[in-house]
């Protein structure tokens, strides 16, 4: 790429940056309180998918789901330790409205169709939810605290 389409890039990078900023001023703006005096509503921040990175370590039983990265579409980037290492057949985060989720598949060893789908609450900074052993065919309550 040659220097006047870097510029012509960087500068189109710049405006939309610009743009989103006043997109978010007037959204800030219109959202005041009308009733004068009134304090503005509390604003929870959603957490966002990277609130999931790093090693997870279930109480109960030692257990961890290490995840590394975590893609744009929510592919998770994860491993599970049991206290081998175990890869997931599939490992995926979505949202649900401001619900981060997280699902896990296993198939290795004993494994086989056993899953986590598991909550991430940012007040306690913990997954929670439900694990399915496939082999036994029932369900536990989990969670994970961050290790």
């Amino acid at each position: 790429m040659d220097r006047a389409t870097r510029w012509r890039v960087a500068g189109w990078l710049a405006g939309l940056a610009l743009a989103g900023f006043a997109a978010a001023t007037a959204l800030a703006q219109g959202s005041a309180p009308t009733t004068p005096g009134a304090a503005a509503p509390a604003v929870t921040p959603v957490p966002g998918f990277d609130s999931l990175k790093g090693a997870w370590v279930r109480p109960d039983g030692g257990y961890v789901i290490a995840i590394r990265g975590v893609a744009a579409d929510g592919q998770l980037d994860a491993m599970y330790f049991n206290p081998r290492e175990l890869p997931f057949m599939k490992a995926k985060a979505t949202r649900d409205g401001a619900t981060l989720r997280a699902f896990f598949a296993l198939q290795a060893g004993g494994y086989a169709g056993s899953t986590y789908d598991l909550t991430y609450d940012p007040a306690s900074d913990r997954l929670k939810g439900i694990y399915y052993q496939a082999v036994v065919k029932q369900k536990f309550d989990v969670y994970f605290v961050r290790k």
